[in-house]
C-alpha cells in the first residue's frame, strides 16, 4: 500500500498545486468560509466514506474514512481560512477578495489534505482501522474551530492525531519536529486608561492619559525581563496604542491592546498575574481608572513525546527524494488551536519546509508577501502519508 500511496501522490502532484492555487485565488476570513466549506464537501462527492458538515461553532467538516478491518482510529487536521490582509505577492492566482489573503499556507494544508484523502480512500481496504480528516475552519481567529470541534465529542473516539504547518524557514524536502512543547499559548489584553482632558498649557488642571498609559508600556516589559525565569520564554507585546488627539489637548483617555506569548502554564499564570498588578499600580500612581480585559487565547502546543518519536523514526525511514532531511526544529513563538487537539488526544504536529526557490530571506507566515514552494505540496502528502501507513503497518 505505502508504495501505491506514493505513486498516487506522485501522479496527483500537479492537482495539488492547482487546488491549492484556486483556493488561493478565493480565500475566506475565519467563521466566513462558506465557499471554501462547499468546495470541500464537493471534492468528496461521491467518494466512499462519511461526511459530517457544520462541526463545532463553524464550518468545520469531518471525513471518516473506514477501513476494511476494524481497529484504531486516527486524526489529521488541516485548516482553512485565511487572514484579514491586501496581498502583495506577484503570482497569477493573486486573492481575488480584496484585503483577504491566505498567508499563512492553509491553501496549502487543504490543496495537499484533499488529495491525500482521496487516495487513502482508494487505499482503505488495506487499513485495519479508520482515519478522520478534519477539515477545520477558523484557526486564525480566537476561539477558533479547534476547541469547539474537541468539545463537539466527534473525536472522542480518537487514538492520536497529527497535523502539519508550512513553514518558510527551510526550503521544500525539509520536514521539521519538535518533541514536548512546541509552539507557545497566546492570551489578548485590552486597557483603557481613563483620566480627566484638558488644555495643553494647563497640565495640572487634567489628568493625563497618555502619560499613564506610556508608563504602562514600559513597566509591562519588566514582566519578561524581570520577573520570568531566564530560562523560560515569554513575550509581551503592545500592537496598539490609540492615543490619537490634538496637539495642544490633554486626552481624556486612551486605548492600549496586547499580544502575550508563553510556552507552559506557568508562565501564562505569571504573566497574567504581574499585568493585572501593573495596571493596579498605574491607578494608584496616576490617580487614573483602568479597565482590563484579559483573555487566555490558544493553550501552549504540547507534541506527545513517544508519538513524535515514532513520527520522526517513520520520517527518518522514507527513501523517498521528495523528503530530504528531517529535523528538530527549536520552539515557535507563534501559536497554533491543534493545541486543543493535543490537549486531549496524543499527537504531534510537525513542520513543511517551503521556502521559494532562489529565496534566501523568506517572508514570513502573515506577510502580505508570504509564498510558498509549491514542492512543499508533495511533501507534505508524502509526509503525512508515511505516517499513516507506519501507524497501521501496512507495507
Amino acid at each position: 500500500m505505502k508504495t501505491q500511496l506514493m505513486k498516487m501522490l506522485d501522479a496527483r502532484k500537479e492537482e495539488m498545486i492547482q487546488i491549492r492555487r484556486y483556493l488561493h485565488e478565493n480565500p475566506e476570513l475565519s467563521f466566513q468560509e462558506q465557499k471554501t466549506a462547499q468546495f470541500i464537501v464537493d471534492f468528496y462527492k461521491g467518494k466512499d466514506m462519511n461526511v459530517q458538515t457544520n462541526v463545532g461553532n463553524g464550518l468545520g467538516i469531518i471525513v471518516t474514512i473506514h477501513g476494511g478491518k476494524p481497529g484504531k482510529t486516527i486524526g489529521l487536521r488541516a485548516d482553512f481560512d485565511a487572514l484579514p490582509i491586501f496581498e502583495e505577492t506577484d503570482v497569477p492566482f493573486k486573492s481575488k477578495n480584496e484585503g483577504v489573503m491566505h498567508a499563512c499556507g492553509h491553501d496549502g494544508h487543504t490543496a495537499y489534505m484533499l488529495v491525500l484523502a482521496d487516495c487513502l480512500i482508494q487505499l482503505k481496504s488495506s487499513i485495519a482501522g479508520s482515519i478522520k480528516i478534519i477539515h477545520q475552519h477558523a484557526e486564525e481567529t480566537p476561539p477558533g474551530g479547534a476547541k469547539s470541534i474537541v468539545d463537539s465529542g466527534v473525536l472522542d473516539d480518537l487514538d492520536s492525531i497529527y497535523g502539519i504547518h508550512l513553514f518558510p524557514t527551510e526550503p521544500a524536502g525539509v520536514v521539521g519536529y519538535r518533541s514536548g512543547y512546541a509552539m507557545a499559548g497566546r492570551s489578548y489584553f485590552k486597557l483603557v486608561i481613563q483620566g480627566t482632558g484638558g488644555h495643553g498649557s494647563s497640565p495640572h488642571m487634567a489628568n493625563d492619559a497618555i502619560i499613564a498609559g506610556a508608563h504602562f508600556v514600559t513597566a509591562v516589559q519588566t514582566v519578561v525581563s524581570r520577573r520570568l525565569n531566564p530560562f523560560e520564554a515569554g513575550v509581551v507585546t503592545i500592537g496598539s496604542f490609540d492615543g490619537k488627539g490634538t496637539f495642544n489637548v490633554i486626552k481624556d483617555s486612551v486605548e492600549l491592546e496586547g499580544d502575550v506569548r508563553y510556552m507552559n502554564g506557568d508562565t501564562q499564570q505569571l504573566i497574567d498575574k504581574e499585568i493585572h498588578r501593573i495596571t493596579s499600580g498605574i491607578e494608584v500612581e496616576f490617580g487614573v481608572k483602568c479597565e482590563l480585559t484579559y483573555t487566555s487565547d490558544y493553550p501552549p502546543l504540547y507534541n506527545d513525546p513517544q508519538v513524535t518519536e515514532t513520527v520522526v523514526a517513520s520520517l527518518q525511514s522514507m527513501n523517498d527524494p521528495d523528503i530530504q532531511k528531517v529535523m528538530e526544529f527549536p520552539m515557535i513563538s507563534a501559536s497554533e488551536d491543534f493545541a486543543y487537539y493535543a490537549e486531549k488526544i496524543p499527537g504531534t504536529f510537525f513542520f513543511i519546509g517551503c521556502r521559494p526557490k532562489g529565496v534566501e530571506t523568506p517572508y514570513f507566515n502573515h506577510h502580505p508577501k508570504f509564498d510558498i514552494d509549491e514542492d512543499a505540496l508533495l511533501v507534505a502528502a508524502k509526509s503525512v502519508g508515511q505516517v499513516v501507513c507506519d501507524y497501521f503497518k501496512v507495507d
